[in-house]
């Protein structure tokens, strides 16, 4: 039997958010190569029989390097085995796929990407924030903080919404780019972790305020947004959740 490789996306946090059709592919997964943000609970749909490989990806922990993920994808193929890279999210947001695809394509290895619920859709919408209105926002950008000295933050701070991920420790440089360059002070920002887990956490404030009320080396995984689109939100959740 020839081997395959199944990109997937996990979605956010709870299994419940998986799709069918990942659903479908862990149940007969002869190997599974998990990133660490990924829910134990998915863990728990494999085979017994299944190789398990944790390969990290997560920011300021020990990971595998990507070359050698992309040889141990192509190394497990190649001896025709059904490989699942799950991935958190979607793969093709942030998910460092393109790499891993050049990879299986050089080797001729069979793969599909099978998507997944992102964190940046999902995280808003969990705590009940809208991403677009007819009023305050007409659009949205996402955007990865992972680098901030690369963004152009001029063009960004001008955005009704944005949607920052992987920018938990870097919010104080966030949140002093934005007011430099004409974003108010009273801009309304919220910043959900472990979104869409049990234990998911969820602040709300002002760029002028956020700092006093988090650490932001205590904030990740977690997803930011900042807008007017944030004050929607206790007229969007039952009045309890606000």
């Amino acid at each position: 039997m020839s081997g395959k490789v199944f990109l997937v996306g996990s979605g956010p946090g709870d299994i419940s958010n998986l799709t069918l059709r990942a659903y479908q592919l862990l149940t007969q997964a002869e190997v599974l190569v998990y990133d660490a943000l990924v829910d134990s609970q998915f863990l728990e749909l494999v085979p017994d029989t299944c190789t398990r490989f944790n390969v990290g990806k997560r920011g300021g922990q020990p990971s595998m390097k990507q070359g050698d993920i992309d040889r141990l994808l192509v190394e497990q193929c190649l001896q025709g085995k059904q490989v699942i890279r799950l991935k958190s999210g979607d793969p093709f947001i942030f998910g460092r796929t393109t790499s891993e695809i050049q990879a299986l394509k050089q080797a001729d290895c069979a793969f599909e990407v099978v998507p997944g619920i992102s964190s940046a859709l999902a995280a808003p919408l969990l705590a009940g924030i809208p991403l677009t209105d007819p009023v305050l926002s007409r659009g949205f950008a996402v955007i990865t903080a992972h680098e901030p000295e690369r963004l152009k933050w001029e063009a960004l701070a001008q955005l009704d919404t944005l949607v920052i991920l992987m920018g938990g420790k870097h919010l104080p440089l966030i949140v002093e780019e934005l007011q430099r360059q004409g974003k108010s002070e009273e801009t309304p920002i919220a910043i959900v972790r472990w979104a869409g887990h049990p234990h998911q956490e969820l602040w709300i404030s002002t760029l002028a305020q956020v700092l006093a009320q988090v650490d932001p080396k205590a904030l990740s995984p977690c997803v930011i947004v900042i807008g007017e689109v944030v004050s929607l939100r206790p007229f969007l959740v039952l009045s309890a959740e606000c």
